[in-house]
């Protein structure tokens, strides 16, 4: 197969300037998760003009497959997600958000025109392939219960199977031209925190009539910490964030109530479930010791993102073949959550980073924030890139499926 690397490198270069092109459009006009209804009519219509016959699932989600010779023989599933975030863009370009407040500032632009690069590339290899690739647009990735696990209950990863599933993320820590990968469990579970905490609210001169929310509250966001700190094993990455309080009194009124959001994330699915029980204990009987009440909600998040090993260690020696061993970087694990895990849980899964950053510097702002852009660079690469790998996956030979167990011990 190694001989298609070059065709793919030509590939890649003669497609880079219109995979631009597709991000700009993307970029300028960004929705918010689960309205993708303009961006998946828009995949639809770049699949349909390379003779593909995409299908809609979940909405706003479009599924298409690209059969090569002897389509049966094997399936590999390249995903990309395609929601932005509610962000104003802060950034200066040609090509900046038309969309007031809405933002892709998570790269979720460069992920689909990037996989409509890969289509087109690999539209054009069908000749030289065995087997079928599908190709999966999804939405809704930033948002609970998440794009992921709603296609998966409609059947994404059915009629055909998929032997393997490939993501990949932009990455500003890393140049682009680079990729970032790790092996086993690579990112946490994530939780959302919702409490009520509730006193009795009066006059602030006179506390000793009144049962103090905002006191509660105070003892509560630092005891839960404990929970961290001392409950957790040592050797098991946590993190416990509070991000909003709301305490709507005054200088001199102590309100009835007050209203908390937060985070709860790990990368252990045992010690989550053990968590959500330490965390509701605590919160419930530090407010009655105190006189108050307390209601907590836990949403449950995504789940812990594992990198099959085997495939993963496919995957690096493959982008080692196409991109150098020197541009391809061993990552360390990360708190944020990703709803491709969904995938990871159900099929043997890999989930890579692509650096989107400038060699001189230049877009180096985090995702998440007003002003992430990518150098463009990260748009040839990342097309190129999957293609060689699904190509190279589709002619790996047949690997045993690990058992629930073996998963669930990743």
């Amino acid at each position: 197969m190694e001989h298609l690397i070059p065709r793919i490198h030509q590939l890649a270069t003669q497609v880079a300037a219109d995979v631009v092109a597709l991000r700009h459009h993307l970029h300028a006009h960004p929705e918010l998760s689960f309205q993708e209804f303009q961006t998946a009519a828009f995949v639809t219509e770049q699949l349909q003009n390379l003779g593909l016959k995409p299908q809609a699932m979940a909405t706003t989600g479009v599924v298409a497959l690209i059969e090569g010779r002897n389509p049966e023989s094997r399936v590999v599933a390249l995903r990309a997600d395609m929601d932005a975030l509610p962000i104003q863009e802060q950034n200066e370009v040609p090509y900046r958000s038309q969309n007031a407040g809405v933002m892709h500032a998570c790269g979720h632009d460069v992920h689909t025109s990037s996989l409509l690069g890969t289509a087109r590339i690999l539209s054009q290899l069908r000749d030289e392939f065995e087997g079928t690739v599908k190709l999966i647009f999804q939405p809704g990735e930033e948002i609970v219960p998440g794009g992921a696990s709603i296609m998966i209950k409609e059947g994404v990863l059915e009629n055909p199977v998929p032997d393997s599933v490939f993501g990949q993320h932009v990455f500003p820590m890393l140049p682009a031209g680079k990729i970032g990968l790790r092996s086993g469990r690579y990112m946490a579970s994530a939780d959302e925190l919702y409490l009520t905490i509730r006193g009795k609210g009066g006059h602030g001169a006179m506390p000793d009539i009144n049962i103090d929310p905002v006191l509660v509250t105070a003892h509560l966001i630092v005891a839960m910490q404990q929970i961290v700190s001392r409950r957790a094993n040592p050797k098991i990455a946590s993190v416990l964030s509070f991000g909003k309080v709301i305490a709507n009194g005054a200088t001199n009124v102590i309100p009835n109530e007050v209203y908390v959001e937060g985070t709860f994330r790990t990368l252990d699915e045992k010690w989550r479930e053990e968590a959500h029980v330490h965390l509701r204990k605590l919160a419930e009987g530090l407010a009655e010791s105190m006189g108050a009440t307390c209601e907590l909600e836990i949403r449950r998040g995504y789940p812990c993102l594992d990198n099959e090993p085997e495939l993963t260690a496919r995957v690096k020696a493959a982008a080692e073949e196409y991109l150098g061993a020197e541009n391809v970087i061993e990552i360390d694990q990360w708190m944020a959550a990703e709803d491709f895990a969904y995938y990871s849980q159900s099929a043997n899964s890999c989930f890579y980073r692509l650096g989107t950053r400038a060699d001189d510097g230049r877009f180096a702002s985090s995702v998440h924030t007003p002003t992430f852009d990518v150098d463009s660079k990260a748009l040839e690469t990342g097309p190129g890139l999957m293609a060689w790998l699904a190509v190279r996956e589709l002619a790996a030979p047949a690997q045993v499926e690990p058992s629930n167990a073996e998963k669930a011990s990743l």
